[in-house]
């Protein structure tokens, strides 16, 4: 398939899942499903997870698996506090993309320079990174300091000084504000594309501007220039890289430093949210960051979609836990969808050994996702709303089944992990 080709068809998978979840509001009757709070929330909450999960594309694209991506962000998440009560957001965006690429720095002279395998690196810098603040909120926040008279604890910052640029659409978003009149019509599918569009032109933090261009940027230059091909290749074969002059140890650095960078600036994100520090703040948004990455094989664009999918459904749980029951209908929907397309596939084709091969497999698969279907259903027909608790946990699970779906097809950087000496293939 040509790259215009899949633009198109994730164009028509976009109008489908719009007028999927049109219908599906209309049905029961919960707007927040698609209302301009819900995307609004999704947006914000999709951020730091997408800007984490990118710094694990990075690392792991040249080869270095990253799970102190957590780590990471705690530490941006204390320095963009620390610095952005003394000298605003500014100083806090740039002592947060230091402090996560310090962490970065470290995680790639362990596994880089000395050869520590990169799972137990990660978690050291995971657990130093909660330490390591902590540590630091006691000596700077203690007792009769000014930042404590300015109202830190130990487990918070004074708030940041000034306040960061939040645009919005002219005349669509802001001002008559078009969109949001149309919204409140609640008219099948021109309200509901309404209120996605508001829900991410209205009140947008600059930050949030920044990491969605983040993302086409790393395509271009990953996938587009001579550098982004000789990182790759570190990730791919470091010793084919090798022998054609790449530096591999440099290229390595590099990519590893900018992953904690990324990871630094989704917590400098979450600060400007709360406008200060908070320890514990991050809330394993690293972890699901990575799974994003995972979810999206390894690709920007994939990565985009892990964590839109998560940051809507978290936003949809804060705004309506109610509206959480109408996924049972939504899932249901999607299933027997699935289960049309398979069981067109399979009557269409015309090669009986093709069939035979895969055909266990398939039928095991349709039938799984028929009973499915039926339970999910059952569901929305019976429970009127979950218990708080199971409302909790709807984003995380969710996330958790999306992966176990996805994982059939990914392909992860060959030499992702591969303890790397030069000269010294394995």
């Amino acid at each position: 398939m040509t790259r215009v080709g899949k633009y198109h068809l994730a164009l028509v998978g976009v109008a489908a899942l719009i007028l999927l979840l049109s219908l599906v509001r209309i049905i029961t009757g919960q707007n927040d499903i698609t209302s301009s709070g819900t995307f609004g929330a999704a947006l914000m909450l999709a951020v730091p997870i997408g800007l984490a999960g990118l710094g694990g594309l990075w690392a792991e694209r040249a080869g270095v698996v990253n799970i102190g991506l957590e780590g990471m962000m705690v530490l941006g998440t204390w320095f963009a506090g620390w610095a952005g009560y003394q000298w605003g957001p500014l100083a806090a965006l740039a002592a947060g993309l230091l402090g996560g690429a310090l962490g970065g720095l470290l995680h790639a002279i362990a596994t880089v320079t000395f050869g520590v395998d990169h799972i137990i690196s990660g978690v050291a810098i995971n657990l130093l990174g909660p330490g390591v603040t902590r540590f630091l909120s006691e000596v700077l926040y203690k007792e009769g300091t000014q930042a404590n008279e300015a109202g830190a604890g130990i487990t918070t910052s004074p708030a940041v000084t000034g306040r960061t640029w939040e645009p919005s659409l002219p005349i669509l978003s802001d001002g008559p504000d078009l969109l949001g009149k149309l919204e409140s019509t609640h008219w099948f599918l021109l309200s509901d594309v309404a209120g996605v569009l508001r829900g991410l032109t209205h009140n947008v933090n600059v930050l949030v501007i920044l990491a969605v261009l983040l993302l086409p940027l790393t395509f271009f230059v990953l996938w587009r220039t001579a550098f982004g091909l000789r990182l790759r290749s570190a990730g791919e074969n470091p010793w084919a890289a090798e022998s054609l002059g790449v530096n591999v140890y440099r290229i390595k650095y590099i990519a590893v430093v900018i992953s904690g960078a990324f990871a630094g600036l989704g917590g400098v994100f979450l600060v400007f949210i709360s406008d200060k520090y908070v320890e514990g703040q991050t809330a394993g948004r690293g972890f699901i960051g990575l799974a994003a990455m995972i979810f999206g094989n390894w690709r920007p664009g994939g990565l985009a979609v892990g964590a839109s999918l998560f940051g809507y459904t978290e936003g949809l749980r804060l705004r309506s836990g109610e509206a959480i029951t109408s996924f049972f209908l939504f899932g249901a929907v999607l299933l027997l969808i699935y289960l049309g397309l398979q069981i067109r596939r399979l009557t269409s084709s015309g090669r009986p050994a093709e069939l035979a091969a895969s055909g266990a497999r398939q039928y095991t698969l349709m039938a799984c996702a028929a009973l499915g279907a039926v339970i999910l259903f059952w569901l929305w027909l019976t429970v009127d709303q979950l218990p708080n608790e199971f409302v909790f946990i709807t984003p995380h699970v969710l996330t958790l089944l999306v992966l176990l779906v996805a994982s059939q097809r990914l392909r992860m950087p060959k030499a992702d992990g591969v303890s790397y000496r030069r000269g010294e293939q394995h």
